[in-house]
């Protein structure tokens, strides 16, 4: 048994065809399956069932696959150990983040980071929670920036900061007396939401303790898939949404009269940093984590007065 034969069956678990795996392997198909066979005759036992398309794990294969991936983590661990003990911050980072941040906090700490590290060679994902979550646990990102808590045994937070929800609305959807409401103060049939996938939809429908199947349908529906489409649609049909803090900073003064603030304690989301338990890069996570709060108010740094929304 060797490190190889792990890679492999990992590799066709993956891709669910032995050519594919073969070349994203860099060998032949008949090399893989020779390695495989014989991984199999070692084990006495067979860990893929050949006779179905796409080929598929047998029951005893899932549970060595998966013993195989910890190994190849372990082992990846065992190589870094040396290069995480460099005095400068230098390598490769993976970054996955959630598209309702994306867009608001890049601007705020990219350049400075480039600037101030560039022995690190950044790669930025924008996806959904759920796929950064996959992506991680299959080595194919070191870590993610999204909401928290996510009570993954196989990953480890690292809270960053929070962000304030923010009523935004049409002005005629909105009471002048009013300055702070409350989730309760708000139609949920005049409430616009993301579409399925987003952990901000979750967290919205949590706060404002919806029953989706009680809201009257609109006659003009829609499953936003970003946090601007939601502004434009409000604006266009009196509505009402959910925003987080950041996604203010490109509002212009007649829009930000569109928004009230929720009375305390202040409904928050909670951004962390995400990576797998085992990861070893954490010169270069402190890196990406300093130049995030730097760039940040002092208030978004603070848990006082505020209410964590769960996802």
């Amino acid at each position: 048994m060797n490190f190889q034969q792990l890679e492999y069956i990992v590799a066709v678990e993956r891709h669910r065809h032995f050519v594919t795996a073969a070349e994203h392997c860099y060998v032949t198909q008949a090399t893989l399956s020779m390695m495989i066979k014989k991984l199999e005759e070692e084990l006495n036992t067979k860990i893929f069932d050949r006779s179905k398309q796409p080929v598929v794990p047998t029951e005893n294969g899932t549970k060595i696959i998966e013993q195989a991936k910890v190994i190849l983590k372990e082992a990846e661990r065992l190589k870094s150990i040396s290069d995480a003990e460099q005095v400068a911050a230098v390598g490769e980072l993976r970054v996955g983040i959630i598209p309702t941040l994306a867009p608001y906090l890049l601007p705020l700490f990219l350049k400075n980071f480039l600037k101030n590290h560039p022995k690190i060679k950044l790669q930025i994902s924008e996806l959904t929670t759920d796929v950064i979550i996959e992506r991680i646990k299959h080595n194919q990102l070191d870590a993610g920036i999204l909401a928290i808590p996510l009570s993954d045994p196989d990953l480890v937070e690292k809270p960053l900061f929070t962000e304030e929800f923010v009523i935004y609305s049409s002005q005629k959807m909105l009471s002048a007396k009013k300055k702070y409401l409350l989730p309760t103060d708000l139609d949920p049939d005049r409430l616009w939401l993301l579409e399925e996938g987003h952990c901000l939809r979750n967290q919205v429908i949590n706060l404002c303790e919806l029953k989706l199947n009680e809201r009257n349908l609109h006659q003009f529906d829609l499953s936003a898939s970003s946090i601007e489409t939601l502004k434009k649609v409000v604006e266009m049909n009196e509505g009402i949404t959910i925003l987080p803090q950041l996604s203010l900073s490109g509002l212009n003064k007649k829009q930000l009269q569109n928004t009230r603030q929720f009375k305390s304690p202040v409904p928050v989301r909670q951004i962390g940093l995400i990576c797998f338990r085992y990861f070893v890069k954490e010169k270069l996570l402190a890196a990406l984590s300093e130049s995030i709060i730097t760039t940040l108010p002092e208030s978004m740094l603070s848990d006082k007065g505020k209410m964590v929304i769960d996802i």
